[in-house]
């Protein structure tokens, strides 16, 4: 009964300076959220009576942030192997083993993560040429189903130096054996009677994986392909083509080198704008990598995928701008696009009436280090502000006399 009498809560924010981001900013203006979506944005909105307020006079209130990387609610401790559910051990194919039943909604790392505003994260699972089914989850539930956004939003391959062991140790072999995978499961598609009756080849994966294709390659989910370097993206633009699939590029570190390419193709890019360190799976890499794809009309979602700092979202997207993305961009990159790109656009990503009310009011500027997060709402709900890592902050910032 309580948890229905807080959904059913009126809150007004009232008096900062809402940046919608599907519209122009409003100064002095009002979001509405009634039944935990919002019912009104503007500055002459009428508050009800009995409507709890929050004051953002002098702050700024953008939608929540959604991270579209790392694995959130899947890891705990990376080097505790009992921590960590976002891998199938042994298989090359994993396409059928979706996520979301081994999220930890009582993880530690989602306090931490949302009170620096971030309200929606991907779970993603990793490792393998196709690792699984990416789920989108709000950072708020007691329970797997309470949190989840949408099941599933993608299903992750990777065509970088990581898979090549599992494809006989060339890049070539992994999109061979790609399209291997792809092939079979249009044939297993078209000829699944012979199958039952062992009348077909041998298949190069499990039924059940082929079977968590066919969405794909029939373009109704999408393929995030983790490819950096320039030949291996356009290896992965060359599969999409092929397969007319819905494509997504992850990483995408050498993007730049063929942003005009991946704009032309209508692919979003999945980045990291605080990478900067080459690799020889990445030697172009540069701070300026989402700037020049923005500008040459590539839509950017920014992403961090070191799970323990998603909290660092902020700081890619005031690094991307610092680099030459505009601001208006950036905040995109961090709400509307991901919303877009994950197929949530409808429910999330902007401050709009009858959208769901994850809702940040910000000190100032939220690209900038010193701003903090003053209320986070996530599905009309305010989130404490606390966290074990503020909970050990308040424990020892005094310590006892004899010290």
């Amino acid at each position: 009964m309580i948890g229905v009498l807080l959904l059913a809560q009126t809150l007004a924010v009232t008096g900062g300076t809402v940046y919608p981001v599907s519209g122009p900013k409003i100064a002095d203006a009002t979001v509405l959220i009634r039944d935990g979506k919002i019912a009104a944005v503007g500055a002459n909105v009428t508050i009800p009576s009995g409507a709890i307020r929050i004051d953002a006079t002098g702050k700024w209130v953008t939608p929540g942030f959604i991270d579209g990387g790392g694995q959130m609610g899947l890891v705990e401790i990376g080097a505790v192997r009992g921590t960590r559910e976002g891998a199938l051990a042994g298989d090359t194919v994993a396409a059928a083993f979706n996520v979301a039943e081994g999220i930890n909604p009582a993880s530690a790392v989602i306090p931490v993560t949302r009170i620096e505003g971030i309200t929606t994260a991907l779970a993603a699972p990793d490792g393998h040429l196709i690792s699984g089914q990416a789920v989108l989850i709000d950072l708020d539930g007691a329970t797997i189903e309470q949190m989840v956004v949408k099941s599933p939003v993608a299903i992750v391959a990777r065509l970088n130096e990581e898979v090549k062991d599992e494809a006989g140790g060339s890049r070539a072999g992994v999109a061979q054996r790609l399209r291997r995978v792809f092939g079979d499961a249009l044939e297993y598609a078209r000829r699944k009677a012979d199958y039952g009756r062992a009348q077909m080849q041998p298949l190069s994966a499990p039924v059940a994986d082929l079977e968590a294709l066919l969405p794909v390659l029939r373009g109704e989910l999408p393929l995030v392909a983790v490819a950096n370097r320039r030949s291996d993206i356009e290896t992965a633009l060359r599969i999409g083509r092929e397969y007319k699939l819905k494509l997504i590029l992850a990483g995408a570190a050498e993007g730049w080198e063929i942003a005009a390419e991946i704009a032309q193709a209508g692919v979003p890019v999945l980045v990291e704008p605080l990478d900067n360190i080459p690799s020889y799976d990445a030697l172009g890499i540069r701070y300026e990598n989402a700037a020049l794809l923005a500008k040459a009309g590539v839509k950017v979602v920014l992403m961090e995928t070191d799970t323990h700092n998603a909290r660092n979202l902020r700081q890619q997207a005031g690094n991307a701008v610092s680099y030459g993305m505009t601001w208006d961009q950036a905040l995109r990159a961090v709400t509307l696009s991901p919303a877009e790109v994950f197929g949530v656009a409808d429910r999330y990503g902007s401050l709009e009436p009858g959208k769901v009310a994850d809702v940040v009011v910000w000190s100032g500027d939220p690209f900038e280090f010193t701003t903090a997060a003053e209320h986070v709402l996530i599905r009309g709900k305010e989130i404490p502000l606390r966290s074990r890592q503020t909970e050990l902050f308040e424990r020892y910032k005094k310590l006892p006399p004899d010290y």
